[in-house]
């Protein structure tokens, strides 16, 4: 499996050896769980699921500084495309190859914070790992379907409730999904989510 790294809240960094970066939903500089400063984060692409402030985070900071292309929503992507940034947008249901593998966006129930735009998770394909990142989302019951079309190794689920589902809805998902490997977040980072997993 490649190294995947846990940088508090919603963000996780993936990487394997002499390979692409993948940067998740990059929320650092106001993030107290974070574990790294922002000078020590690179990445060659970085994912964004949603407007909200504690996901695109300092997406568009390190996009600037390393070059990275953001991939996301087509409406996320045409905000940081008008700042000057690399971007490639989708929309929910498209897949898209990349020199990595491929990303596809999946529903997500939630807002965004941009107007237009929707809230989406990704299933990521990284030398031949299926990842699922559900985003900020409500249990819902298509992630059968994820789980179906796409043999999952690892999901990542929110489970700090209150904006995203619980503990007990993401157990529900990750039945659903079938993935080899379960990892949480979206909890811890405020009273308001804290919960035990």
């Amino acid at each position: 499996m490649p190294e995947l790294t846990f940088l508090g809240h919603a963000s996780f960094h993936l990487r394997e050896e002499e390979k692409e970066t993948l940067l998740f939903d990059p929320f650092v500089t106001d993030n107290p769980l974070a574990p790294l400063s922002l000078s020590e984060i690179t990445a060659d692409y970085i994912l964004i699921s949603h407007g909200h402030f504690d996901h695109l985070g300092d997406a568009y900071k390190i996009a600037e500084k390393e070059g990275s292309t953001i991939i996301s929503t087509a409406e996320i992507a045409g905000q940081a495309g008008e700042k000057g940034l690399n971007t490639h947008g989708q929309h929910l249901g498209g897949r898209h190859r990349f020199p990595f593998g491929s990303v596809k966006l999946t529903l997500a129930f939630h807002g965004s914070g941009i107007a237009g735009g929707h809230a989406c998770g990704f299933v990521v394909d990284y030398y031949g790992k299926k990842i699922y990142f559900a985003g900020d989302t409500a249990l819902f019951s298509d992630m059968k379907l994820i789980g179906e079309l796409d043999s999952l190794d690892l999901a990542l689920l929110p489970i700090g409730d209150n904006f995203t589902m619980g503990i007990d809805d993401a157990v529900m998902a990750a039945s659903f999904l079938q993935a080899k490997e379960v990892i949480p977040y979206h909890y811890n980072t405020w009273p308001l989510i804290e919960v035990d997993p």
